[in-house]
């Protein structure tokens, strides 16, 4: 076992079913799965400010018509919300500029199509969770919750060349855990997995728990994973702190609800020897 502690941090009011989330300085930036506005929550003033990234942005779109964001990433001065690509209206990426507030959409259909060849993922179990840029090259990671429950990354380069390593993730509660989110830390990937009684992209399912793992690069090998919860499904996780033998990040949960509501947790992980394999 990995000793780690899990505790609520704060609530914040006006955004719900959050997926993703980025720390900058004392200012923390959310997406929700629900919602095409990018979320700034300020930490001292205890303020969130909506960012539109539409024309017609929704706060809270029906489960048929939303853009899904199930992804915040950070790559230099701009983040990056991407689409989960499982339905046909979830194909899109927008970045926004930290510093002058661009707004910029990108249609990934064509790159989303050439990713399910590459993978043989059909389309109803494609699902982009978690994505983060490193060496040149963009890894989304695939979650894996459909019928085929097919875990793994995308490497993408310059080139638009594309290679996918499955990954084999624990179970919870004899549930396959899946991705929810990851990002790079150094040089190692952290990474949040949950479990659902269901077996579909689309249809949310009981709640079975999550975890919280490490994969070294550049082979992808699992270090350490760790059960954190049997009852909270956690879809986003951002750094917060490091110290010599401890790792701290910042969680956000969704909770399948349609209220606008989100709990903030801190998670603080031992790290152990790297030339352990553990699974919790």
């Amino acid at each position: 076992m990995i000793p780690y502690t899990l505790d609520f941090q704060f609530q914040i009011a006006g955004i719900g079913a959050t997926s993703g989330l980025v720390l900058k300085g004392d200012v923390l930036y959310l997406v929700s799965d629900n919602s095409s506005f990018l979320y700034q929550y300020k930490l001292q003033e205890k303020t969130l400010h909506k960012i539109k990234l539409l024309e017609d942005s929704e706060e809270n779109s029906s489960k048929k018509d939303k853009m899904d964001f199930e992804v915040l990433a950070q790559k230099g001065e701009k983040l990056y919300l991407f689409g989960s690509g499982s339905t046909s209206k979830r194909e899109k990426r927008i970045s926004y500029h930290l510093g002058n507030k661009n707004v910029k959409a990108k249609d990934l259909t064509s790159l989303y199509k050439k990713m399910k060849v590459v993978s043989n993922i059909s389309d109803s179990d494609f699902n982009i969770e978690g994505a983060m840029y490193h060496n040149e090259k963009w890894i989304l990671f695939q979650r894996g919750n459909g019928e085929s429950g097919q875990s793994g990354l995308f490497e993408i380069n310059k080139k638009k060349e594309i290679k996918f390593t499955t990954i084999a993730l624990p179970s919870i509660q004899n549930t396959k855990a899946t991705f929810t989110d990851a990002l790079l830390v150094d040089d190692k990937i952290y990474f949040l997995a949950a479990a659902e009684a269901s077996d579909s992209t689309y249809a949310d399912g009981a709640i079975l728990g999550s975890l919280i793992g490490c994969l070294s690069l550049p082979d992808f090998r699992l270090v350490f994973t760790q059960i954190i919860t049997s009852a909270q499904k956690f879809e986003g996780l951002t750094f917060y702190k490091k110290t010599e033998n401890q790792m701290e990040f910042l969680l956000c949960e969704d909770n399948d609800s349609e209220e606008l509501l989100s709990n903030i947790y801190k998670l603080a992980i031992q790290l152990p020897d790297s030339n352990l394999i553990h699974k919790g």
